[in-house]
Protein backbone atom coordinates (compact mmCIF):
# COMPACT_ATOMS: atom_id res chain seq x y z
CA UNK A 1 0.00 0.00 0.00
CA UNK A 2 1.00 3.36 -0.82
CA UNK A 3 1.66 5.59 2.28
CA UNK A 4 -0.19 9.00 2.63
CA UNK A 5 2.83 10.83 2.85
CA UNK A 6 3.84 9.02 -0.55
CA UNK A 7 0.74 10.15 -2.19
CA UNK A 8 0.77 13.97 -0.75
CA UNK A 9 4.17 14.26 -2.01
CA UNK A 10 3.21 12.12 -5.67
CA UNK A 11 0.61 15.40 -5.62
CA UNK A 12 2.70 18.04 -4.94
CA UNK A 13 5.41 17.19 -7.27
CA UNK A 14 2.93 16.40 -10.20
CA UNK A 15 1.05 19.63 -9.85
CA UNK A 16 4.42 21.42 -9.44
CA UNK A 17 5.95 19.67 -12.60
CA UNK A 18 2.08 20.38 -14.33
CA UNK A 19 2.38 23.95 -13.12
CA UNK A 20 6.13 24.68 -14.28
CA UNK A 21 5.80 23.24 -17.45
CA UNK A 22 2.67 24.85 -18.31
CA UNK A 23 4.52 28.58 -17.23
CA UNK A 24 7.33 28.00 -19.05
CA UNK A 25 5.23 27.19 -22.64
CA UNK A 26 3.49 30.82 -22.08
CA UNK A 27 6.32 32.14 -21.82
CA UNK A 28 7.38 30.58 -25.12
CA UNK A 29 10.80 28.79 -23.11
CA UNK A 30 9.65 25.31 -24.00
CA UNK A 31 8.36 23.74 -27.36
CA UNK A 32 4.98 22.02 -26.42
CA UNK A 33 6.63 18.88 -28.46
CA UNK A 34 9.44 18.67 -25.61
CA UNK A 35 6.75 19.66 -22.18
CA UNK A 36 3.97 16.86 -23.77
CA UNK A 37 6.19 13.80 -22.18
CA UNK A 38 6.46 15.51 -18.54
CA UNK A 39 2.68 16.72 -18.45
CA UNK A 40 1.96 13.16 -19.46
CA UNK A 41 4.49 12.14 -16.91
CA UNK A 42 3.17 14.54 -14.45
CA UNK A 43 -0.47 13.02 -14.70
CA UNK A 44 0.19 9.70 -14.30
CA UNK A 45 1.44 10.41 -11.39
CA UNK A 46 -1.09 12.54 -10.42
CA UNK A 47 -3.47 9.29 -11.36
CA UNK A 48 -1.46 7.11 -9.40
CA UNK A 49 -1.54 9.32 -6.23
CA UNK A 50 -5.11 9.99 -6.55
CA UNK A 51 -6.17 6.17 -6.78
CA UNK A 52 -3.24 4.40 -5.23
CA UNK A 53 -5.23 0.94 -6.41
CA UNK A 54 -3.97 1.39 -9.91
CA UNK A 55 -0.28 1.90 -8.97
CA UNK A 56 -0.86 -1.12 -6.49
CA UNK A 57 -2.55 -3.34 -9.09
CA UNK A 58 0.19 -2.77 -11.76
CA UNK A 59 2.96 -3.48 -8.84
CA UNK A 60 1.26 -6.36 -8.27
CA UNK A 61 1.02 -7.76 -11.89
CA UNK A 62 4.63 -7.24 -12.06
CA UNK A 63 5.50 -8.75 -8.86
CA UNK A 64 6.64 -5.97 -7.18
CA UNK A 65 6.13 -6.24 -3.49
CA UNK A 66 6.15 -2.31 -2.30
CA UNK A 67 3.99 0.46 -4.44
CA UNK A 68 6.95 2.50 -3.94
CA UNK A 69 9.52 0.44 -5.15
CA UNK A 70 7.07 0.35 -8.34
CA UNK A 71 6.80 3.99 -8.45
CA UNK A 72 10.65 4.62 -8.52
CA UNK A 73 11.11 1.58 -10.86
CA UNK A 74 8.38 3.50 -13.27
CA UNK A 75 10.10 6.59 -12.72
CA UNK A 76 14.04 5.28 -13.42
CA UNK A 77 12.08 3.42 -17.04
CA UNK A 78 10.46 6.31 -18.36
CA UNK A 79 13.78 8.78 -17.75
CA UNK A 80 15.94 6.54 -19.14
CA UNK A 81 13.38 6.24 -21.90
CA UNK A 82 13.80 10.07 -22.11
CA UNK A 83 17.44 10.46 -21.64
CA UNK A 84 17.83 7.52 -24.91
CA UNK A 85 15.56 9.80 -26.89
CA UNK A 86 17.14 12.73 -26.33
CA UNK A 87 20.29 10.87 -26.79
CA UNK A 88 19.34 10.70 -30.35
CA UNK A 89 17.74 13.57 -30.49
CA UNK A 90 21.19 15.44 -29.59
CA UNK A 91 22.96 13.20 -32.26
CA UNK A 92 20.87 14.47 -34.96
CA UNK A 93 21.37 17.89 -34.21
CA UNK A 94 24.78 17.57 -34.04
CA UNK A 95 24.53 16.02 -37.37
CA UNK A 96 22.90 18.85 -38.83
CA UNK A 97 25.06 21.67 -37.11
CA UNK A 98 28.19 19.62 -38.58
CA UNK A 99 26.53 19.98 -42.27
CA UNK A 100 25.56 23.55 -41.95
CA UNK A 101 29.08 24.72 -40.58
CA UNK A 102 30.76 22.67 -43.76
CA UNK A 103 28.09 24.50 -45.78
CA UNK A 104 28.60 27.21 -44.47
CA UNK A 105 32.68 27.12 -44.89
CA UNK A 106 32.21 26.16 -48.77
CA UNK A 107 29.95 28.99 -49.08
CA UNK A 108 32.84 31.21 -47.59
CA UNK A 109 35.71 30.08 -49.55
CA UNK A 110 33.61 30.65 -52.70
CA UNK A 111 32.69 34.29 -51.53
CA UNK A 112 36.27 34.87 -50.83
CA UNK A 113 37.42 33.60 -54.92
CA UNK A 114 34.52 34.98 -56.35
CA UNK A 115 36.14 38.33 -54.48
CA UNK A 116 39.61 37.74 -55.84
CA UNK A 117 38.71 37.42 -59.14
CA UNK A 118 36.40 40.64 -59.00
CA UNK A 119 39.44 42.36 -57.46
CA UNK A 120 41.59 41.11 -60.31
CA UNK A 121 39.64 41.96 -63.30
CA UNK A 122 39.02 45.18 -61.51
CA UNK A 123 43.18 45.82 -61.28
CA UNK A 124 43.32 44.77 -65.03
CA UNK A 125 40.75 46.92 -65.65
CA UNK A 126 42.13 50.28 -63.43
CA UNK A 127 45.70 49.47 -65.58
CA UNK A 128 44.14 49.47 -68.70
CA UNK A 129 42.73 52.67 -67.91
CA UNK A 130 46.17 54.20 -66.56
CA UNK A 131 47.61 52.99 -69.36
CA UNK A 132 44.99 54.34 -72.18
CA UNK A 133 45.28 57.62 -70.09
CA UNK A 134 49.28 57.68 -70.45
CA UNK A 135 48.90 56.83 -74.24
Amino acid sequence: MMTMTLRVALILVSVGTLFLMMRRIRQSKMQIESAVFWIVLALVLVVFSLFPAAADFAAHCLGIYSTANFLFLFAIFVLIVKVFYMTIHISQMETKIRELVQKMALDEKKNQEEKAQLQKLLDEKTEETKQAWRD
